[in-house]
Parts: C-alpha cells; sequence; structure tokens
C-alpha cells in the first residue's frame, strides 16, 4: 500500500539553556503545538480518524518521558481511543517515527498515523542521566571518543585529510546564506509554526531560529576556537548549536488521503538504515544512501533535491565524498541546514521532510528527493520520496 506525506511542520528552534526562548517551555507541549498545528492546518481530518501516534526523543526522561507519542496526543484534545508510542534512535528519532508510522500503514494496519519528534536539550543536555556501560570501553568494543559528537567529528577530518578545516568552513557559510535567505523570502513561515512562550520577561513569541548567524563571514569563522581538540577543525561556526525544538508530520496511505481529501504531497519510495564504527559515526548515511537508493533502482543522478541534516560541516562533506556530490552542489540543502538553524536530536527528520516537501512543490521537474542524516553511536538512515507532482 502506498504511503504518502500530507504535511510537516515545526516550532522554531531555540538555543538550549536558560537564554532559549523555550527555557520555561515543556518539551511535551511543544510536540502539542506542532500536533495542534497539523490539525488546524488539516481540517478535513476529524481527529478520530488518526490511527497512531508515533513521537521520538532521544532522553526519554522528565518532560519528555512516558510514552510520549500518547502523552502528546491526549494533551493535544486527540480522543482517547487514539493509541501512541514513543521511539528512540538518537538523531534520527522523527525520521524512525515517520518510517514505523510508514510500516503500520504499508501493511494496511494504518490509515492515518501522525509522526514526529522533540528534544528539549536545556532541559536535557545531550548524555545526562545515561550510564554507559564500561564494557563498551574496557573491552574496546568502541572507541572512547564515539561517546563525544565532536569528537567523532574530528575524528572524520583525520580519517578524511583532504577535508580540511577551511572546507567545512566554507560549507559553514553556504549554510547559514541560504538559511538566512530562505527566511527572508518567507520559506520558513510555510513551515514553522510561532509558539507563544512564558520568559524571564513575561510572554513573548517564539517564531524564529536562534541561532541563524547572516552577517557569518568566512573571517570570523577562521577565528573561532576549537574545543574538541587543540589545533582541531571543529569549531562552534561549522558544527550545529545545542537546540530545543518539535517537529510533526501528517502520513497518511494513498486511499485514506483520497478518501479524507487530504492532499499528499510525496510518496514513500525507500528508506535505509545503516551502521558503521561509532566513533566515525557521521560516515553513517553513506552506506545507508547507498542501500536506499539500491532498494529503489535509482541512482544519485536520479535524485533532484538533497536535504541533509549538518551535525558538523565535516559530516555533510564526507558524505559528499563517499557518493561523490560536489558540497556547492544546488540540489543539496538549497534552504540551509541545521548549522544555520540548529539540531533538536530525535526532531530534525521531520524538519528535512518539511524542507524537502516544500522544495518538490517549487520544483515540478523535479521527480525525488531524499533524506539522510547520521546518528550517534555509529548509524546512518536515508529515507527516497517521490513527488506526486512530478
Amino acid at each position: 500500500m502506498s504511503v504518502v506525506y500530507v504535511d510537516g511542520v515545526r516550532t522554531a528552534f531555540g538555543r538550549a539553556g536558560p537564554k532559549g526562548v523555550f527555557w520555561r517551555t515543556r518539551a511535551d507541549d511543544m510536540g502539542v503545538k506542532v500536533v495542534r498545528e497539523l490539525l488546524r492546518r488539516n481540517p478535513q481530518l476529524p481527529p478520530d480518524r488518526i490511527d497512531d501516534v508515533a513521537f521520538a526523543a532521544t532522553a526519554q526522561v522528565g518532560d519528555q518521558g512516558l510514552t510520549l507519542g500518547r502523552d502528546v496526543a491526549l494533551l493535544a484534545g486527540i480522543p482517547s481511543t487514539v493509541p501512541g508510542f514513543a521511539v528512540d534512535r538518537m538523531c534520527a528519532g522523527a525520521l524512525t517515527a515517520v518510517t514505523a508510522a510508514a510500516g503500520e500503514i504499508a501493511m494496511g494496519a494504518a490509515g492515518v498515523v501522525l509522526a514526529g519528534g522533540v528534544e528539549h536539550m536545556g532541559h536535557h543536555p545531550m548524555a545526562d542521566d545515561v550510564d554507559f556501560n564500561p564494557r563498551f570501553v574496557s573491552e574496546r568494543l568502541i572507541d572512547q571518543s564515539a561517546a563525544v559528537m565532536g569528537q567523532t567529528a574530528e575524528n572524520l577530518h583525520d580519517e578524511f585529510p583532504e577535508l580540511t578545516k577551511a572546507d567545512a568552513d566554507a560549507f559553514a557559510l553556504r549554510s547559514q546564506q541560504r538559511a538566512a535567505a530562505a527566511w527572508e523570502n518567507g520559506i520558513m513561515r510555510e513551515t514553522v509554526v510561532p509558539m507563544a512562550v512564558f520568559s524571564d520577561d513575561g510572554w513573548t513569541v517564539a517564531e524564529r531560529d536562534q541561532f541563524l548567524r547572516p552577517d557569518t563571514t568566512l573571517e570570523g569563522l577562521a577565528d573561532l576556537p576549537t574545543p574538541f581538540r587543540p589545533g582541531g577543525r571543529v569549531t562552534a561556526g561549522n558544527s550545529a548549536g545545542l537546540t530545543d525544538g518539535a517537529t510533526a508530520c501528517l502520513l497518511a496511505s494513498e486511499s485514506a488521503a483520497g478518501e479524507l481529501g487530504l492532499t499528499p504531497r510525496m510518496r514513500l519510495v525507500a528508506f535505509a538504515y545503516a551502521g558503521v564504527e561509532p566513533h566515525l559515526m557521521g560516515v553513517g548515511p553513506v552506506p545507508a544512501t547507498q542501500k536506499a537508493l539500491a532498494q529503489a533502482g535509482l541512482t544519485l543522478d536520479d535524485i533532484g533535491l538533497l536535504e541533509l541534516n549538518e551535525p558538523f560541516a565535516v559530516q555533510v562533506l564526507t558524505w559528499c565524498r563517499g557518493l561523490g556530490v560536489d558540497p556547492g552542489d544546488e540540489r543539496l540543502n538549497p534552504y540551509g541546514g541545521a548549522i544555520a538553524c540548529g539540531h533538536p536530536l530525535a526532531a530534525t527528520g521531520v524538519r528535512l521532510l518539511a524542507q524537502l516537501a516544500y522544495g518538490l512543490g517549487e520544483r515540478p521537474d523535479v521527480r525525488y528527493g531524499l533524506t539522510a542524516l547520521c546518528i550517534g553511536m555509529g548509524m546512518g538512515a536515508c529515507v527516497i520520496w517521490e513527488s506526486v507532482d512530478a
């Protein structure tokens, strides 16, 4: 049974910590906001026709604990007859929620599913409350650096020395410039949902990503410190910031979408996950992309738009190296990426989908698009979509 993407939204992405716009906002309430927005934008969908709600979080504790899909569904006013569940695949959390939901639909077990993710990295810092098994290191199952994402990015520079800091800075500048243009041109208003939040100064509206730096220059990037290694190559400027945010999307079978009057925008073609050495986790999207392309019977030349996550510029450069793509390719992240907007771990996958869907809508000449990202502890993900308008 064909699975289609109907709509997707996200909150603005805020800086993690006391200076962040979501500091006094609960994570689950951020999830509620994006779910309610999907229902508002698609009034022809009766809430009781939703068959499941899949929601991801990497830190499944505190205000993003419980069974998050069920929690968010009830808080959003979806009838209690609609079930929900939570998933975790670290940075691919929301993407895994999407593919899990797609599996339900493809099997005929569901007709309409909401899928998304949330990460409040201000309330739940990365690896907080995590007890790594000492056997990982004592038995040399993984390199110690695998637990620190910035160190894994430095490892990529070591592994592929032709990928220089200058290359990473140039890519970071391009991301900031493209994101700034997307905001200026109103593109992000199509997918970013303003949210009223309480702050130290009273009520305000979170409506713009806090890590946007449209005035970024190569000279400024070159002077930034390298916190993960003396004389290293990974900086705050060529990495995604620690971020709070939530995303959600609406998936359906093609038949259910037709019955309910929902307008599909993309059709799922193939998806794949892959494992790599944990200390080189950033290379994970390379084999995942190769597997997904093989499933679909496509080559990269068939793909007209590419949405890759940007936890570190060197990670995208590694994918480009492995797939033979020029980092300046106009197909790649045309609206900027996580270096400019931030990367709230489990939420990011649906941001990629929403930007891809917008891009396919703007480019009727493009038939196929691709979303991919790397995943902590040595994994990668890739999902291939077909435009319904191509």
